[in-house]
């Protein structure tokens, strides 16, 4: 070997030191707020943060589990957290509303995720039975669609008794209120597990021409603005963790279990079949996971308008960005 090709050598070895010696890409910190406790609900998160799919894709996460007295929107809009699991659609125009810079880049569950029952022998059929009652719901967005519900039958809020409702069906059971909302994934499970199934009525918002999408993933602005390939790796990474929590549903609730070893893994066993339902319905089967539907907001926004639940018209273009998810794999998107 000549000089030259020693001279040579000994640059190319250098260099692989130095490289060698260069710290890896600092992974990005980010955190996902949580609507509520840990739960088979978000299941598809857990499992992305559990399989390394956030760390593969350059994310160190943080699951930051929400609760009674926590705002998914404030927390994000504020930058407290970079991602939150947020409520409706609804809530994504009515933060807006007020300030604060939330964006929704995906949209869990496909169709509205609740319904109001009230025991069979109550006489109440529909809502026009609403009429002289007492109903509870959360206020948390969900009164919206109550109102929607009566307006579209002709039932003005004055002529029933609206109340809020808390976490616990005990007061329904109890029947201190006439109607409840529940969960299809939740209360109504836990309302069947103590044997009254088969006693009540369910009187569901589509069927009274109102469609609400719920868990929607907000990001705020200024990050999806300043930072959009972290972006994409948290849906792409996100979407690949709901792919395999719903096609290996033991090892999700496994994962769900470790992070709160207290939970019945029956409940959450049926919370998640139930769950996958909502995931799938409408667009989330055709255009897959997480997928936004435009049209549903839409009518969404103007009955919102309608009612005075927010002010004016939201410009739905800056409050919903599909971007993300148009440009994730589709096959991790897809079942």
């Amino acid at each position: 070997m000549g000089i030259t090709q020693h001279r040579r050598l000994g640059k190319w070895v250098v260099g692989f030191a130095m490289l060698a010696a260069l710290p890896a890409m600092a992974a990005e910190k980010v955190s996902l707020r949580l609507k509520w406790l840990a739960q088979a609900q978000f299941a598809g998160y857990y499992v992305a943060k559990a399989k390394g799919f956030y760390e593969q894709a350059g994310l160190d996460m943080t699951i930051n589990p929400g609760g009674p007295n926590l705002s998914v929107d404030t927390l994000v809009g504020s930058g407290n957290d970079t991602f939150g699991v947020a409520g409706g659609t609804e809530v994504v125009l009515i933060a807006r509303e007020k300030g604060l810079p939330l964006v929704c880049i995906g949209v869990g569950v496909q169709r509205t995720p609740y319904a109001y029952v009230t025991y069979s022998d109550s006489g109440i059929k529909t809502v026009k039975d609403f009429k002289g009652k007492k109903v509870a719901t959360w206020f948390t967005g969900t009164q919206y669609t109550l109102y929607s519900m009566l307006a579209h039958e002709g039932v003005k809020q004055s002529e029933v008794t609206i109340v809020p409702q808390s976490g616990s069906m005990a007061p329904f059971v109890e029947n201190q209120f006439d109607v409840a909302a529940a969960t299809y994934y939740n209360e109504l499970n836990t309302l069947k597990a103590q044997g009254l199934g088969d006693k009540l009525t369910l009187i569901k918002p589509d069927d009274f021409g109102v469609v609400v999408q719920q868990d929607t993933v907000v990001v705020n602005e200024k990050f999806r603005n300043e930072k959009p390939a972290a972006v994409q790796a948290f849906i792409n990474a996100s979407v690949k963790g709901w792919k395999y929590a719903l096609q290996n549903r033991k090892e999700a609730i496994d994962i769900i279990m470790a992070a709160a070893p207290s939970l019945n893994r029956a409940h959450q066993e049926a919370m998640l079949d139930e769950f996958a339902k909502l995931l799938l319905a409408g667009q989330g089967s055709a255009e897959g996971l997480l997928a936004i539907d435009m049209p549903a907001i839409g009518k969404l926004h103007e009955s919102l308008v309608e009612y005075k639940a927010i002010k004016a018209p939201a410009d739905l273009a800056k409050a919903f960005d599909p971007s993300f998810l148009a440009k994730a794999p589709p096959a991790d998107r897809k079942l």
